[in-house]
């Protein structure tokens, strides 16, 4: 009897451990990532990754940060998978902000080992995003946007300072407001087809201070996918003010963690 018991016994901790492994391995990259490849959100350019890129570069990873045109979901989507194409091997993919939609939709690249959002989004294929914010109350961010005659949009000087970079110095918010790209009113209505977070693991840092995505639709996305989970606190441009922390997600997720 003490025999079988002890047998079910042992027999039950090797399942919880194999369990646990399991777990632990979903968020491990399939492969060795020597390429990372940055996504920039809305308003803003391939710049706000600049304090990140050394970091990662300094760990021997080739970084490409890419400059979307921000006119459409295709155009990024299309910019990110020019440069895939020109990534060597296994590639790791890092979004910010609305870059999450277009690595949800050119993710399913077989190059990408993983996907990273930093306070992104991350729709479900074919999800009405506007629809999903309405489900939490609104981040002040919105209210600054700014349309142009001919269709292209902005954030105000007041709410990029204050609601978008609340966190940086005024003159480092100011100099990002500067290079901010405007976007297209075809971006606002877009709806990706693939996610493909579904199929690959993610990583996802949350900004508890964040004014431009709610950080409780932050919340849900991340545990809706499954994500590895950090929280930053820090505004919506946690990469701008909290370099360091981001790049040890990344190198984490790129299967290389910060020591």
């Amino acid at each position: 009897m003490k025999l079988s018991m002890i047998g079910a016994t042992l027999t039950a901790l090797s399942l919880t451990f194999a369990a646990h492994a399991a777990l632990a391995e979903t968020n491990a990259p399939a492969t060795p990532v020597h390429n990372i490849v940055l996504v920039h959100g809305l308003f803003a350019d391939g710049s706000s990754w600049e304090k990140v890129i050394p970091l990662l570069q300094a760990k021997g990873f080739h970084v490409t940060s890419v400059q979307n045109p921000t006119t459409s979901l295709d155009a990024d989507v299309d910019a990110v998978k020019r440069a895939l194409a020109q990534q060597d091997g296994p590639t790791l993919l890092v979004a910010h902000s609305y870059g999450g939609m277009v690595i949800s939709q050119a993710g399913d690249d077989p190059k990408v080992t993983g996907l990273v959002y930093i306070a992104a989004r991350a729709p479900e294929a074919g999800e009405d995003y506007p629809a999903l914010t309405r489900k939490f109350p609104a981040a002040p961010a919105s209210a600054g946007l700014q349309w142009s005659a001919d269709g292209y949009g902005k954030l105000s000087e007041n709410a990029f300072v204050k609601d978008f970079a609340g966190d940086l110095p005024t003159a480092e918010a100011e100099k990002y407001y500067a290079v901010q790209q405007p976007i297209g009113k075809a971006i606002t209505m877009a709806k990706t087809t693939v996610a493909a977070w579904h199929d690959k693991p993610t990583w996802y840092a949350v900004s508890t201070e964040d004014r431009t995505i709610n950080p409780d639709l932050e919340r849900f996305m991340a545990n809706r996918m499954k994500a590895h989970t950090i929280e930053i606190p820090s505004s919506h441009v946690s990469l701008i003010s909290h370099p360091q922390e981001v790049a040890n997600l990344i190198l984490e997720a790129a299967g290389q963690p910060a020591k």
